[in-house]
């Protein structure tokens, strides 16, 4: 005998998953971001020569804020969606997608591997593709709140090759050669 939730208890399933999955996406990011020392402050990263299109630094810590958290809540959804077909695999696909994302930041930041970091960034915009069509599958909307990541992802592929041709010898490059900045008080 199959037992339908009510509508009180489906939101319900997916307040409760999405408590867990948020705080748990955005953990993950910022610990991934922050182990590799990822940001503006980064003093190899600082010495690179920016593309024109590369935008203020602060928008990075809001964006992927807002990408993180509605990562967790299409990752609820799915995961609310008891006995759906193919659940399991649309949540095997996300977990993979998610291990590519939190390993580009130690690449290019902690490793200096800006080709790396593309090869990286290119495998996580086909499997953010290959889970957004299956997330589709189990849940619609789940599928529609990645696509500003997916779209985040394409620029930050953008920005990543133009960062690669514009410091080509700095693919790879030690942090023992890189700048050091010295402020001066007046």
């Amino acid at each position: 005998m199959r037992y339908l939730a009510s509508p009180a208890q489906l939101r319900a399933s997916l307040l409760r998953w999405s408590l867990f999955t948020v705080p748990l996406v955005l953990a993950l990011g910022f610990l991934s971001g922050r182990s590799a020392g990822s940001g503006p402050d980064n003093p190899w990263f600082a010495s690179l020569v920016k593309p024109g299109l590369y935008p203020p630094p602060a928008t990075f810590g809001i964006v992927w804020t807002v990408l993180y958290a509605l990562m967790g809540v299409a990752l609820a959804m799915v995961l609310s969606a008891r006995g759906a077909r193919g659940r399991g695999l649309a949540v095997a696909a996300f977990v993979v997608q998610l291990a590519l994302n939190l390993a580009w930041s130690p690449v290019f930041f902690g490793l200096h591997r800006i080709a790396f970091a593309l090869g990286i960034i290119g495998a996580l915009a086909l499997a953010l593709a290959v889970t957004i069509a299956l997330f589709w599958r189990v849940r619609p909307l789940a599928a529609g709140l990645l696509l500003p990541y997916l779209a985040w992802v394409c620029f930050a592929s953008l920005l990543n090759w133009q960062l690669l041709a514009l410091n080509p010898g700095a693919d790879g490059a030690s942090s023992a050669g890189a700048t050091v900045r010295v402020q001066l008080a007046h």
